[in-house]
C-alpha cells in the first residue's frame, strides 16, 4: 500500500525535469503546491515528499522555500551516488544530511543511493556494506533490486554520448537482469528498502521482483506512477497490476514524467503547459492507491 507520495523526480537534474524552460523552478513550484493541495483534497493524510534532488544542493531547498513549497511538503528527499557520478566521498553522507536538516528542519530521506557493479561485482558490495554502515539510522531506499535489462534505454540526457556514465546505469542492481544474484545481495540488510521501477506492462520483471522483495525480507519499497503512462489506453490496468503486487509492502510512490503531448515540449520532462492536469493526476492516484496515515513524516 501507499505509505508516502513523491511529487517528482529529481527536479534539480535536467535528465527529468527541464528548468532551463522553468528558470527559477516557478512551475515546478506552482505544481508541487497544487499537487499537494489536490491529494490533501481527497482526504488522503501520507508524507508527501519533495522529488529528490540529485546534487544534493541547499541552495534548490531555499528557492523551494521562498516559493512556499516546503510548507506544503513533510519531507525532503535527496539522492546521492558517491562512488559513481558525485564528486564526494561517501563519508560525507552523514555531513551532507545534517547540513539539511539543519537549515531547514523536515526529516530528510534518501530516496535513491547505490552502488554500480559496471566495474567489478565487488565494488558494489563493498558499496553497499560501507553504506548500512554510514546510513543505518537513516531511512533509505536502495537502488535498486534488478538491473537495467539490456532492451530499455537508461532515463538520460545524451544516452550512449555520456560514455561509462551512461553504461553503469545498467549496472546497480542486487541481481542481474535475468534474475541471476550477485554477491552484494549477501550483504543486503532489510534495514534499507528497495528502489525499484518497472518498465510499463513488464510483468515478468514485476513478478521476479516481488519474488526477490519477499525472499530479501524487504519492507518498504519505491517506485514510480508514470504520469506519460497514464495517457496510454488502458494504463490503469497496468497501474493497478503494480500496486496489486506491491500491497504487502510500505510504498513510496513516485509521481513524475510530463505526458509530451501536454508539455512546453514534447518530452517528459518538460514542464506542462497546465499545472492542474498533474494534480488531477496526482490526486486520482492518491484516490486510488494510497491509505490515511497517521504520522506524516516520520521515518
Amino acid at each position: 500500500m501507499i505509505t508516502s507520495i513523491k511529487l517528482w523526480n529529481e527536479p534539480n537534474n535536467l535528465s527529468h525535469w527541464d528548468f532551463l524552460l522553468d528558470p527559477g523552478w516557478t512551475v515546478y513550484a506552482d505544481m508541487v503546491r497544487r499537487a499537494a493541495a489536490a491529494i490533501r483534497g481527497t482526504g488522503v493524510d501520507v508524507p508527501l515528499v519533495l522529488g529528490g534532488v540529485s546534487p544534493i544542493d541547499p541552495g534548490f531547498f531555499r528557492r523551494m522555500r521562498e516559493l512556499g513549497v516546503l510548507d506544503v511538503v513533510d519531507v525532503l528527499a535527496v539522492h546521492g551516488f558517491p562512488l559513481d557520478w558525485n564528486l564526494w566521498p561517501i563519508e560525507a553522507w552523514p555531513d551532507k544530511l545534517a547540513a539539511v536538516r539543519d537549515e531547514f528542519g523536515k526529516p530528510v530521506w534518501i530516496t535513491e543511493t547505490g552502488v554500480s557493479s559496471y566495474a567489478a561485482e565487488e565494488t558494489g558490495t563493498w558499496g553497499l556494506r560501507r553504506s548500512l554502515e554510514l546510513l543505518r539510522e537513516e531511512k533509505v531506499f536502495w537502488y535498486t533490486l534488478l538491473d537495467l535489462a539490456p532492451q530499455y534505454e537508461a532515463t538520460t540526457r545524451h544516452k550512449q554520448g555520456e560514455g561509462s556514465s551512461y553504461f553503469r546505469h545498467f549496472h546497480f542492481g542486487l541481481l542481474r537482469w535475468n534474475g541471476v544474484p550477485k554477491k552484494a545481495v549477501e550483504a543486503f540488510s532489510p534495514e534499507f528498502g528497495i528502489c525499484q521501477w518497472f518498465q510499463y506492462g513488464d510483468e515478468r520483471t514485476l513478478a521476479l521482483a516481488v519474488d526477490w522483495l519477499h525472499r530479501l525480507g524487504v519492507r518498504e519499497v519505491r517506485t514510480g506512477l508514470s504520469w506519460a503512462e497514464s495517457h496510454i489506453p488502458g494504463s490503469d490496468a497496468w497501474f493497478d497490476t503494480v500496486m496489486s503486487a506491491l500491497e504487502p509492502f510500505d510504498v513510496c510512490v513516485t509521481l513524475c514524467f510530463t505526458p509530451p503531448s501536454v508539455g512546453l515540449r514534447p518530452d517528459h520532462t518538460s514542464p506542462p503547459r497546465d499545472v492542474e492536469e498533474f494534480a488531477h493526476f496526482a490526486a486520482r492516484m492518491a484516490a486510488r492507491y494510497a491509505v490515511p496515515q497517521l504520522a506524516a513524516g516520520q521515518k
